[in-house]
């Protein structure tokens, strides 16, 4: 009896690029296993050959093949059996299948059961090498090249490059600052950069600066004494003093309110938080790693982002590419959510037809890694067989795309974002913003009422002038 393969986890492949690419063999022909493995050998792929099916399960986790060639008429375990067990093991692992003796029913019996492509024999060098091509090219091979980010799926080089580089950036004390579009898991980063630093042993924290309203951020961010506003009963330390000695990760601070920013400015310069309501100002030992879908030099230049603080925050900047710009990566991180997924229903694990994953592969996912979770959660518990078809993952697209907002919306997102840029830049003054904006004064209220904006907020507060009245000075 083989032994059952252990499934197989996400565990960095190191040095792929030197040792060759790796196919098992498996036929019960020992004619063919010699004739075709001379012709692997020849082209530089590794080969290791098995004459049946329990010796090919068995050899599965310690030659860890990238693909597997395997006759289909088989003493005792045959083609399909073993496909059921590769797949056990690795759902997205290439599998071949060749038979002498096929009829078209085997042929679809075993595309439904996921194969990757069916050869008829004789067979020839021609076909199989560009069978085998196409099936490396299929689950993308690539590297995948530290311990450093084990949360973060991936092989292709562009996130191979970002990774080996906030590696670096861990040892470090500075601020970095992590860009990239929604969903494509600026927060992972952020936790690996600390997981990997002289901090480790201390707290990570996080807060979405703009999931909270101005007055609950600042007593997050920067604690509250007992009274200080209404509703305040105790006394509260805030985030800065919580994560004294570790890391605080401020998620979205593109959406921190103008009048927090000069409070989180001042706590960056003198490495001291004055809590709400507070008289003394606290020392606090906290590296800052801060992230943000927003263009934050393209809001600096219109004024919707404080320069000072920009540059305060952007001391390292690291970029989490979109996931269309990682495609092969595709699907490692389907294989990982499928893996997810069948855990936590504790069911067989599901996969996705050849055509579906051609179909996953050539999307562009404007939600990135995100949507494509969302996807593929959605196909996995939908499926009702375990071959995931193309046209289900086609309707889960179309309710991921429902989530998008709608024209009235996207227009009434701009025309906010457009007025607080105004204010801001007017400083409140809602005169000067109405001549900006090409409205009469009550059409210009009119907007302020529809959106809930007040213009006060936006006025200089007090904390924003020195004694001497001058702007705040960073050194």
């Amino acid at each position: 009896m083989p032994r059952k393969p252990t499934k197989k986890s996400q565990k960095p492949i190191i040095e792929e690029q030197i040792r060759p690419l790796r196919i098992l063999l498996v036929d019960d022909d020992p004619f063919i296993l010699t004739m075709v493995s001379a012709w692997l050998e020849a082209e530089a792929y590794e080969v290791k050959t098995t004459e049946n099916g329990s010796d090919a399960i068995n050899s599965l986790a310690d030659f860890d093949p990238h693909l597997v060639i395997t006759d289909l008429r088989m003493e005792g375990m045959d083609g399909i059996a073993l496909l059921k067990e590769i797949q056990n093991y690795n759902s997205v692992l290439p599998v071949i299948m060749l038979s002498g003796a096929a009829e078209i029913s085997d042929a679809v019996s075993a595309t439904h059961q996921g194969i990757f492509e069916f050869l008829t024999k004789p067979i020839t060098p021609e076909p199989l090498f560009n069978s085998i091509k196409n099936a490396l090219n299929h689950v993308s091979i690539g590297e995948q090249a530290t311990d450093f980010a084990p949360a973060i799926i991936h092989q292709s080089q562009i996130m191979v490059q970002l990774l080996k580089q906030a590696q670096r950036v861990a040892k470090t004390g500075s601020s970095v600052f992590i860009g990239g579009a929604t969903g494509t898991g600026k927060e992972l980063l952020a936790r690996a950069i600390h997981n990997a630093s002289p901090r480790r042993k201390e707290v990570f924290l996080d807060i979405n600066c703009g999931a909270l309203s101005e007055q609950l951020l600042e007593s997050e961010l920067f604690g509250h004494e007992k009274g200080a506003f209404t509703g305040a009963v105790r006394k509260n330390l805030g985030l800065f003093q919580a994560a004294d000695g570790g890391t605080l990760f401020l998620d979205e601070v593109g959406d921190m309110p103008a009048t927090l920013q000069v409070k989180l400015l001042r706590v960056l310069q003198e490495g001291k938080v004055k809590p709400v309501g507070a008289i003394e100002s606290v020392d606090i030992d906290v590296r800052i790693i801060s992230a943000t879908h927003h263009d934050l030099e393209l809001e600096v230049k219109h004024g919707e982002f404080r320069e000072d603080l920009f540059y305060r925050l952007n001391v390292i900047p690291l970029f989490m590419p979109p996931l269309k710009d990682r495609s092969n990566d595709i699907v490692l991180l389907i294989d990982h959510f499928l893996t997810i997924q069948s855990k936590k229903e504790g069911i067989e694990a599901t996969r996705f037809s050849p055509e579906s994953l051609e179909y996953l592969k050539s999307l562009t996912w404007p939600g990135n890694v995100r949507q494509l979770q969302n996807v593929i959660e959605q196909c996995s518990v939908l499926s009702a067989s375990p071959v995931i078809p193309e046209v289900l993952v086609q309707r889960a697209l179309r309710e991921t795309e429902k989530q998008l907002p709608t024209l009235i919306e996207a227009r009434n997102e701009s025309d906010y974002i457009y007025i607080n840029r105004l204010l801001r830049m007017f400083e409140g003054d809602i005169i000067k913003s109405a001549n900006i904006a090409g409205c009469e004064m009550t059409e210009f209220e009119d907007l302020l009422n529809q959106h809930k904006i007040d213009s006060n907020k936006f006025h200089k507060s007090p904390e924003e002038l020195t004694p001497e009245g001058d702007e705040i000075r960073t050194y």
